[in-house]
């Protein structure tokens, strides 16, 4: 089998040189030509995609050659891609910076490769003229396994600006595809762990990715980048499917180092059967946390708990004063609870719920947010109180790629059990007593982390479970038989 759809990555030199306007702004640009378009970002960010979804229409996905190992790239790009005309597959940082210590692993110049696509170069031009040219050619000659077929000027300040700029390229060999002008209408706005997720600012995020497309429409040549991505060759191998994978044996338990400690990562396993529903018994009910609080998530990791065989429900812990009817699982990723701690706070019949679900033994799964949301409190506001922890806000960011293994049998993983994570948060969480821990990490020094009770598993630390899908399985068969 093949993965035979068009592709462009983009990439450049490094974080913040427009790659996010330019990415978004082709998505919408292509889209409104009547393509399906793909969207797809390198890495675990989780805002990005939604700015991708507002331009495509379709789920944002992520590519991680870390957390998922860079044998499952190419399938969930052509699980993400299937049926599109095109796939943008917007860059991470710098073109060629991986996980730290690790050299290329998990860069954009990694994914580029495992994905034999073309990259296209944004450059930040609002500073240079003819010394474009030696950057330019700096990153196309890095690494001659890495396609770096075309670059689009950002920030370019005048016709006679432009002029110089393309004097200065015509002599590197990379034809220029695009040229954008300064224009503050497409910036978005940040805060302390980068922009404001869509589902904060809809409006004004729609109103940004139409004046990216515009722009887009206006400074590149859409025809030659599509004829780029159409000269991408054909991927061998077949695209991954939640369906196939769920059915994995459970991962064999593992020799727990006291303080945590590192091993191979166990290899991917594509055999097994999709396990079916007792009879006469109904799947049950795995709610998702949703809305402007809680938008971290990764689209796999629904489709993974469908396909073994719960029925994913969302909702809305601002909003929504009780649980879904006859809930069975709850899953609570990351987002931005610190920013909304009153209005969870105050929405107490919530509150009452999710601890009474807790405390009944069912499973519950939560991430960063989630961890926040089910302490005792945030910021000096009451939350559920499951897990006996205050959370607080930290001028510190931590940041960065977790190895872990699992300390504890949980509703997620057996002990021993050894995932990637990634870690993304300014909080911080004074432990109390009574829970064993979840994780012991390897860098950036040895640690414990995370809380284990009863049916509850919560952690800073974000996973991405098509690494493991035993994990949605073991999840759900704790909701059957709760």
């Amino acid at each position: 089998m093949v993965i035979s759809v068009p592709r462009l990555v983009i990439a450049a030199p490094s974080s913040g040189s427009g790659k996010t306007t330019v990415a978004t702004g082709l998505m919408a640009a292509f889209a409104s030509r009547g393509l399906a378009v793909s969207p797809h970002k390198v890495g675990p960010d989780y805002i990005d995609p939604g700015y991708h979804a507002l331009a495509t229409g379709r789920v944002g996905r992520n590519l991680d050659a870390y957390l998922c190992g860079a044998e499952l790239v190419a399938p969930l790009f052509g699980h993400g891609a299937r049926g599109c005309d095109l796939a943008v597959v917007e860059g991470v940082m710098g073109l060629y910076d991986g996980a730290a210590g690790e050299g290329e692993l998990a860069s954009t110049a990694h994914v580029a490769k495992l994905l034999r696509a073309p990259v296209v170069l944004v450059v930040d031009a609002s500073s240079q003229s003819r010394s474009v040219a030696a950057l330019v050619h700096g990153f196309a000659s890095w690494d001659p396994e890495v396609r770096v077929a075309g670059v689009i000027l950002n920030k370019v300040g005048s016709v006679r600006h432009e002029g110089m700029l393309r004097e200065a390229l015509d002599e590197s060999g990379v034809p220029v595809l695009g040229v954008l002008r300064r224009a503050p209408q497409v910036d978005t706005p940040s805060r302390h762990l980068g922009l404001v997720p869509v589902a904060e600012r809809r409006v004004e995020a729609v109103e940004a990715v139409a004046a990216m497309a515009s722009q887009v429409r206006e400074g590149c040549d859409l025809d030659a980048l599509l004829a780029l991505a159409r000269s991408a060759p054909a991927l061998s191998g077949a695209a991954w499917d939640a369906a196939e994978v769920v059915g994995v044996s459970p991962p064999s338990p593992l020799p727990v180092p006291v303080s945590g400690g590192s091993a191979p990562r166990p290899p991917y396993r594509a055999e097994g059967v999709r396990p079916q529903t007792p009879d006469g018994l109904k799947p049950r009910i795995v709610a998702v946390a949703g809305g402007a609080a809680f938008t971290f998530s990764y689209a796999e990791h629904a489709e993974l708990l469908a396909a073994a065989g719960a029925e994913v429900v969302t909702f809305d812990p601002l909003r929504d004063e009780r649980l879904p009817e006859g809930v069975g699982g709850l899953v609570i990723g990351g987002g931005f609870p610190e920013v909304f701690a009153p209005e969870l706070s105050a929405n107490e019949p919530l509150r009452k719920a999710v601890a009474a679900l807790a405390e009944s033994g069912a499973p519950v799964a939560a991430e960063c947010a989630g961890l926040l949301y089910l302490s005792r409190e945030l910021d000096g506001q009451p939350m559920c109180g499951v897990i006996d922890a205050k959370a607080r806000m930290d001028e510190r960011l931590t940041l960065g790629y977790r190895d872990a293994v699992a300390l504890s049998d949980s509703v997620l993983a057996v002990a021993g059990t050894r995932m990637r994570g990634h870690e993304f948060h300014r909080t911080v969480v004074e432990p109390g007593a009574g829970t064993a821990p979840a994780w012991g990490v390897r860098a950036p020094r040895k640690m414990v982390e995370g809380f284990v009770q009863h049916g509850v598993h919560a952690s800073y630390l974000h996973t991405h479970w098509a690494s493991e899908p035993g994990v949605a399985r073991r999840f759900v068969e704790r909701c059957l038989t709760s």
